[in-house]
């Protein structure tokens, strides 16, 4: 005989309370791991959007962020005379020799954090078109003066236009506020022979990013940095896969630890589950002895409990998913490990979070639903009778 589902659903509405408490508790854990995936696919969505495909990022080889790399003054002139290099209609180089260094400023929220300070050359607009002030003005390259990102502005009351904020032994006044997109929008940036100078860097910088003439270029250049024994110690890659590379670490950190926890959680509801499926077992014995003395088999019976389970799991998992959905609004920011700055992310929702919690939830309610299933079927007709 058919599996008897609609038994099952009918049966739902008799136990209201456990029911609502075993989907809380669901929903719960299905919140969780949805929101640590949210982070971490924001994380990975915030750094992976930052740079282009067109540019090239040049960094010291073995530095794992800009802040530990050294480009020299020679190696930049090498890379910049390269062929594959864009120019001006000048016949200017488009390139950034860009010192980047860290600061600390006081945040709204109370404490202090580090805030990447990078310094652009005059050819950052053509480096990165989405680069645009939207207040005040850009920084005159001739005097200590910054801009700050906007996500800057909103957590540091230092970021704002008019503000001065003091390192390397000079007052540094925030003119503007631009935004950039990406990682970019948790940076401030001025100058960049100005802030070599004030950190007596000489002709040194971080990182150098070139834009390339064409994107079929990039194999060539990547050639000379093989070939050219005066390039071998520095590697040169895409400005968009550097910067995906950055979030690898601190992604895979915030996964693993959030996996973590939501398995710890899950236990207690996958628990839940189970106690509310052995009260239905118990509450149902006559139901179930009558069913099998109609020719229901036990397999029948086994697969109708299991299924009642993973139903008030769905409910429980499709109403976390929605409560994780409502932190697409929330903004966060944490330590870059490779940077040793704050970055600005959000919580991002992808169609593989939604159906990878919506599997996580049913789970549990296969994994609890389990072994009540089976004391179901495996239930003696006429001894199941006589519990009437």
């Amino acid at each position: 005989m058919a599996v008897p589902y609609l038994y099952a659903i009918q049966n739902l509405r008799h136990r209201k309370t456990t029911i609502a408490a075993t989907v809380a508790g669901v929903a719960l854990v299905v919140f969780v791991f949805s929101a640590v995936l949210m982070m971490s696919n924001g994380i990975d969505s915030t750094l992976a959007s930052t740079g282009s495909e067109d540019n090239v990022i040049i960094t010291r080889k073995g530095a794992n962020g800009e802040i530990a790399s050294i480009v020299t003054g020679d190696v930049r002139a090498i890379a910049t005379s390269l062929p594959q290099v864009a120019r001006t209609p000048e016949g200017e180089p488009i390139a950034s020799a860009e010192p980047v260094v860290v600061i600390n400023l006081n945040k709204a929220s109370g404490g202090m954090s580090n805030v990447t300070v990078r310094g652009v050359s005059s050819h950052v607009s053509a480096l990165r078109p989405g680069f645009r002030i939207i207040r005040g003005r850009a920084f005159n390259p001739a005097l200590r003066e910054l801009v700050a990102a906007e996500e800057i502005v909103k957590r540091f009351p230092g970021g704002d236009i008019g503000s001065k904020v003091k390192f390397a032994g000079d007052l540094w006044e925030v003119v503007g506020t631009f935004e950039c997109g990406g990682g970019f929008n948790s940076e401030m940036w001025g100058d960049a022979d100005q802030l070599r100078s004030a950190f007596q860097r000489g002709n040194t910088c971080s990182s150098l990013t070139l834009k390339l003439d064409r994107r079929e270029s990039l194999p060539a250049i990547l050639r000379a940095f093989d070939e050219d024994v005066r390039l071998k110690q520095f590697e040169a890659i895409t400005e968009k896969e550097y910067f995906a590379r950055q979030s690898q670490e601190l992604a895979t950190f915030i996964r693993i630890l959030g996996i973590f926890v939501t398995v710890v959680f899950s236990a207690g509801a996958t628990l839940g589950a189970m106690i509310t499926m052995y009260g239905a077992v118990a509450g149902r014995t006559v139901e179930i002895g009558t069913l099998r003395s109609l020719g229901f088999r036990r397999r029948s019976i086994l697969a109708v409990f299991l299924a009642e389970s993973m139903l008030i799991s769905l409910v429980g998992a499709l109403l976390g998913v929605v409560l994780a959905s409502s932190l697409s609004l929330v903004k966060l920011s944490t330590m870059n490990f490779n940077s040793f700055s704050e970055i600005v992310f959000g919580f991002t929702l992808s169609p593989g979070i939604v159906i990878g919690s919506i599997l996580f939830g049913v789970a549990m309610g296969f994994l609890g639903g389990f072994l009540p299933a089976i004391r179901a079927a495996r239930m003696n007709i006429i001894n199941a009778l006589r519990a009437a």
